[in-house]
């Protein structure tokens, strides 16, 4: 009875954790930037089991022999200082070339790229075309924005030439009416002054 009870359990522990792996998400692959942090951790594993302390004994090995305690304690000073310069000089790298913020953006731009239904460009190999490429759509892009202004700027000039014009015949009907008032006024005065000139003749 223990022994089917005990297999029940490990029936049931064995359900669960079925029902329960089927809920776990995939976790997500590592940023660049902490896959480079991890590469410097790995490379500087690898540079203390290349220096390890028997050779580092083996190299000295008259001074070994003399002072082995004194030997292990300048190796493990020496491979604690390698680490932290080296671990500063990474540092100091990181932070002049922005590394963190170069590898999120790209990390972004990877991302954003999975979206996209066409295929990621690639270089062909051939450097002119490679260059026409990428320079012919830009190029033709440019193009119609400049085809685009310059008939939003013609459209304006015919507008403004429009006005003008009818500008300048507004002007020419106003000189015209006022030549013609002109004249009427002239006309006018002429016929009072031989009205008046007629009252003023002897009798």
């Amino acid at each position: 009875m223990a022994a089917a009870g005990g297999g029940g359990g490990a029936a049931a522990v064995t359900a669960a954790e079925g029902d329960g792996g089927a809920g776990l998400a995939v976790p997500a692959a590592p940023g660049r930037a902490h896959v480079f942090s991890t590469v410097v951790d790995t490379f500087l594993e690898k540079l203390v089991t290349a220096g390890s302390y028997q050779r580092f004994a083996s190299c000295y090995r008259c001074f070994y022999k003399v002072q082995p305690q004194l030997t292990r304690s300048i190796y493990d000073q020496f491979i604690s200082q390698l680490q932290s310069s080296i671990k500063e000089e990474i540092h100091e790298i990181k932070n002049e070339g922005n590394l963190e913020g170069l590898f999120n953006s790209l990390d972004k731009i990877v991302e954003e790229a999975k979206d996209r239904e066409e295929p990621a460009w690639r270089p062909s190999g051939i450097p002119e075309e490679d260059v026409r490429s990428a320079l012919v759509p830009y190029l033709l892009k440019h193009r119609s924005y400049l085809r685009k202004v310059l008939g939003e700027k013609e459209e304006e000039n015919r507008k403004v030439a429009k006005s003008v014009l009818a500008g300048r015949d507004r002007i020419a009907e106003l000189q015209q009416l006022i030549q013609a008032r002109k004249q009427a006024w002239q006309a006018i005065g002429k016929e009072q002054r031989e009205l008046i000139t007629t009252f003023q003749e002897p009798q």
